[in-house]
């Protein structure tokens, strides 16, 4: 990983330390993880009595499905799975739940607690097809770590 992304998941790692996990400051995180590698639209989804239920997402816009069964779309696809969940082209990819209609792809990461059961995801949304890489995968991963315990 460049040192650079590195640099920023220190950055953002410092601010959960020093901030807290409030609604607030998940959204400055969020809005942190979108501006380290210019993505469109991130969201922290927590799982609460079988849904995923948004805590934290950048814009002003709000995502077309704040909530929705854990089964449904690719968050359901990567808590069945355990794995991230990277597509190039959601318009190829029935799982997908349309957010926003300028969406092309997604990477959806699982957040585990202590305990390494998934609480939560952590998703972007790129207005590009194929936007993210390997280094987005293992910046999304890291990331997921630095705030999963947010979500206990």
């Amino acid at each position: 990983m460049h040192a650079e992304t590195l640099k920023k998941l220190q950055d953002i790692g410092g601010f959960v330390l020093a901030s807290g996990c409030t609604k607030k400051s998940l959204k400055q995180v969020a809005e942190m993880i979108r501006a380290a590698r210019d993505y469109r639209f991130i969201a922290v989804y927590k799982i609460v009595n079988n849904e995923f239920v948004i805590l934290a997402g950048t814009g002003k816009e709000p995502p077309a499905y704040p909530r929705f069964p854990i089964t449904q779309g690719l968050c359901g696809a990567a808590l069945e799975s355990g794995k991230p969940i990277v597509v190039g082209d959601v318009h190829k990819d029935k799982r997908y739940l349309p957010t926003f209609h300028t969406t092309r792809s997604e990477i959806i990461v699982p957040m585990r607690n202590e305990h390494r059961h998934i609480v939560g995801m952590l998703d972007a949304e790129s207005d590009k097809a194929n936007a993210f890489g390997d280094e987005d995968k293992q910046f999304f991963e890291r990331a997921a770590g630095l705030i999963a315990h947010c979500l206990a």
